[in-house]
């Protein structure tokens, strides 16, 4: 991963949060412990918001979640048991804001069957800061329809993570490179906070 600085209006940006839910929070993680993530994304949505940008915060139903025939599906077994509402709330951590935009997926991808690109483009976002769980699952497959619709995208490596190391390192090293720029969650602070000082 490239750590270098890079150049962000805040009050034309986004953070992108999937799915730091109970659910998901309570899973062994890797590389990087779902806490850690949890404590990234809420110091990026902290700075973020305080320059005069915006929250966003998705989760997903799981109760309602896709479920197709797959190989090797992580979808809930049908005829399972539903799992109870609190599986899909953000877990109380994160210190979300009435002012935040919240999202509610039932699928992969944050964007299909959702207001967030309504969300976005009424706020005159242009740039998405990408995290959350699960990097090749809910952040992959939300990036790559930011991508389609002209977002420019920021990777927080270390605000994110998956279910194992290898493919989040796949994605982070082999795929989202080609769509937009990849950061450590400091040099992402580092660049609010620049930017911030710029327009006092």
């Amino acid at each position: 991963m490239q750590i270098q600085h890079f150049d962000i209006n805040p009050r034309q940006a986004a953070l992108i949060s999937i799915d730091l839910q109970n659910s998901n929070v309570a899973r062994q993680l890797a590389p990087h412990a779902a806490a850690d993530v949890v404590q990234r994304g809420k110091r990026i949505a902290d700075s973020l918001r305080k320059a005069g940008g915006t929250v966003v915060w998705v989760r997903v139903d799981v109760a309602a979640l896709l479920s197709l025939p797959a190989d090797a599906s992580i979808s809930r077994p049908a005829g399972s048991p539903v799992p109870p509402p609190e599986f899909s709330e953000l877990v109380p951590e994160l210190e979300v804001q009435p002012a935040d935009v919240r999202i509610t997926k039932r699928q992969w991808g944050a964007f299909y069957g959702t207001d967030l690109d309504q969300q976005l483009r009424r706020r005159g976002i242009k740039t998405l800061l990408m995290s959350g769980i699960a990097t090749n699952f809910g952040v992959e497959s939300t990036a790559r329809a930011a991508f389609d619709r002209g977002y420019e995208l920021v990777f927080v490596e270390d605000a994110m993570t998956s279910l194992a190391a290898e493919p989040h390192d796949f994605a982070n090293q082999q795929v989202f490179p080609r769509m937009g720029r990849v950061r450590s969650t400091e040099v992402v602070l580092e660049a609010i906070a620049a930017a911030g000082q710029q327009q006092r």
